[in-house]
C-alpha cells in the first residue's frame, strides 16, 4: 500500500472539482460549460501590447510588487471606481491571479487558530487557502433563490477567534451581486469586531442586474479592506494569470509578506499586456456586459426550456439551476449521466459546501463560450427530454 505523503492539513480536498469535470468532458467529447474559462481571446490590442513588450526587451523579471505601469492603471481604475486616492507604489500587488492573491492574503494575515468567515456555496480554493494558513473556515450558508446574505447568521458566526470576512461579489458560483444594504451590514460589522475584510471582486465588471458596489468604498472600510481582482474573467485572458491586490500599506505588507516567497515576480510582458487592458475605456466593458447578457439569456432559456430549475444569476457568467426535475439522487449522479448520455460538463457544487449535501439539487452551468457553444449546447439538452 501506497503511504500518502500529502500534508494533513491538504488531504480533505483531492483534486479540485474543476479538473475532475474538465477531464470527464473531454473523455467523453462533451460541451465543456463546467470550468469557468472563455472559449474565445481577449482583445488583440491587449495581446500586441504583450508582444510588443517582449520584443522591446520586457523579459526578466518584474519588480516583486508588479512592473509600474500595471501598478499605475490599476491605482486608476480602482479609484475611478472607488472614489479613493491609490498609491500604485504603496498600495497595489500584482499576483499570479486572483487565486495566488487570495493565497497571499490568507497566508499572510492568519495566525493558527484563527477564523475566517466564508460565505457558501464558496470557490473551491478558500478552504485549503485558508488550511495552508493554519486557520479555521466558518461557513455561513446563501440559499437559493436569491443567495443573499444573512447578516444575522454572520453575527452568529463569529467568535473570539475571527479576524477576517472572505467576500466575494459578484458571487461565484450563484451570481448574486451583494447590495448595498448587505454591504453596510457587513462594513458595520468588520468595523465592530475590528475584523478584516478580503474582498474577490474578480466579477466586477460582468453585472446584469443591479451595481457592483466596493465595499473597500464605504466608510471605515478602506483601512480594513484588500480588494482582488484580476483581467482573466474581465479581458478573457485566464490562462495569462494576472491578478492584484489593492489595500492601505498595513494590509498591503500583509499581501506582500506571502507573495515574495510564493511567486515573488509575474509574467513581466503580459503585465505589460493588462495595463493596456485596463486602458480600453468604459465602451470595452458595456460591450463585454451587452455579449455576456446575451448569453446569459440564451442558455437560460435554454435551460428553462429542458425542464431546469433556473436561478437567473445577476451577475457574473456562471448559473446555478435546481436539476431535481430530471429525478436524480444527487448533483454527483446528475452530472455524470449529463456528460456521459447527453454529452455537456457542468459541476456539481457539492465541493463549495462545507456539507456537501447543501449542494446535492443544484448544478453550475458555465455561459462564457462562443454563442455556436452555447447552441449546441441547447440542443444537446433536448436528449434529458429523450
Amino acid at each position: 500500500m501506497c503511504r500518502n505523503h500529502v500534508a494533513t492539513r491538504l488531504q480533505p480536498f483531492g483534486e479540485t472539482v474543476f479538473a475532475t469535470w474538465s477531464r470527464l468532458s473531454q473523455q467523453h467529447g462533451a460541451v465543456n460549460l463546467g470550468q469557468g474559462f472563455p472559449d474565445f481571446d481577449g482583445p488583440p490590442d491587449v495581446i500586441e501590447a504583450a508582444h510588443r513588450a517582449m520584443v522591446e526587451g520586457h523579459n526578466q523579471y518584474a519588480p516583486m510588487p508588479g512592473v509600474p505601469a500595471l501598478r499605475q492603471a490599476v491605482a486608476l481604475d480602482f479609484g475611478a471606481a472607488t472614489g479613493l486616492a491609490v498609491d500604485p507604489d504603496a498600495d497595489v500587488t500584482v499576483t499570479a491571479g486572483c487565486s495566488e492573491a487570495i493565497a497571499a492574503s490568507l497566508l499572510g494575515l492568519l495566525n493558527p487558530g484563527d477564523e475566517v468567515i466564508v460565505f457558501e456555496p464558496f470557490y473551491d480554493s478558500y478552504p485549503a487557502s485558508i488550511a495552508m494558513g493554519g486557520g479555521v473556515m466558518r461557513t455561513v450558508t446563501t440559499r437559493p433563490p436569491l443567495f443573499g446574505i444573512d447578516l444575522d447568521a454572520v453575527r452568529a458566526a463569529i467568535t473570539a477567534r475571527t479576524r477576517a470576512i472572505l467576500l466575494n461579489t459578484p458571487h461565484n458560483p450563484t451570481g448574486h451581486v451583494a447590495s448595498r444594504e448587505e454591504l453596510e451590514g457587513l462594513a458595520a460589522i468588520a468595523r465592530d469586531h475590528d475584523l478584516v475584510v478580503i474582498a474577490d471582486e474578480v466579477y466586477d465588471r460582468i453585472v446584469f442586474e443591479g451595481r457592483h458596489l466596493p465595499i473597500a468604498s464605504m466608510d471605515g472600510m478602506w483601512e480594513r479592506t484588500i480588494t482582488l481582482r484580476s483581467m482573466a474573467k474581465t479581458f478573457s485572458m485566464t490562462g495569462w494569470k494576472i491578478g492584484w491586490a489593492v489595500a492601505p500599506p498595513p494590509l498591503t505588507a500583509v499581501v506582500r509578506a506571502a507573495h515574495q516567497f510564493m511567486t515573488y515576480a509575474i509574467a513581466t510582458p503580459l503585465q505589460y499586456g493588462a495595463a493596456a487592458a485596463l486602458g480600453l475605456g468604459d465602451a470595452y466593458y458595456t460591450q463585454l456586459q451587452t455579449d455576456y447578457l446575451a448569453r446569459r439569456n440564451l442558455l437560460c432559456d435554454g435551460l428553462e426550456r429542458a425542464g431546469f430549475g433556473v436561478h437567473v444569476p445577476a451577475g457574473t457568467y456562471f448559473v446555478m439551476c435546481d436539476h431535481t426535475p430530471f429525478g436524480f439522487a444527487n448533483a454527483e449522479a446528475f452530472c455524470q449521466h449529463l456528460v456521459e448520455h447527453v454529452g455537456i460538463a457542468a459541476i456539481p457544487p457539492g465541493s463549495f459546501y462545507g456539507d456537501p449535501a447543501d449542494g446535492r439539487d443544484l448544478v453550475r452551468f458555465a455561459f462564457c463560450k462562443t454563442i455556436p457553444v452555447l447552441e449546441e449546447a441547447i440542443r444537446r439538452l433536448g436528449r434529458l427530454m429523450g
